[in-house]
């Protein structure tokens, strides 16, 4: 089991740039498989970007070539730098953990991201 808090979320224009921080407390972070999803208000939770064990990255369409993951394992803690952002980034973002990528899910309480037009 492995406790996660998220923080970096706020009010930013369009085009501006935010960095999301989730940090875990517990051992073996290094075995977990992070990830961030959004949920905008009446939508599903999507997942944004995925960082494994082994540090292979994966993104959602909509956000590739503008965001980027990354994690600190000495740290505990899971980055998502987002650059040119866009009113429709606009949602509560999740940190989610699996250990070695299966399961079961692990969530933060989330971090609200608005992007003004």
């Amino acid at each position: 089991q492995v406790q996660l808090v998220e923080s970096g979320g706020g009010l930013v224009q369009t085009g501006g740039s935010l960095r999301l921080s989730c940090a875990a407390s517990g051992s073996l972070f290094s075995v977990y498989t992070m990830s961030w999803y959004r949920q905008a208000p009446g939508r599903q939770r999507d997942l944004v970007a995925t960082i494994s064990t082994d540090v292979t990255t994966n993104y959602a369409d909509s956000v590739k070539g503008r965001f980027t993951i990354s994690r600190d394992n000495a740290k505990k803690t899971v980055y998502l730098q987002m650059n040119s952002l866009k009113p429709e980034d606009t949602a509560a973002y999740y940190c989610n953990a699996r250990r070695w990528g299966i399961g079961p899910d692990n969530w933060g309480q989330g971090t609200q991201v608005t992007v003004s037009s």
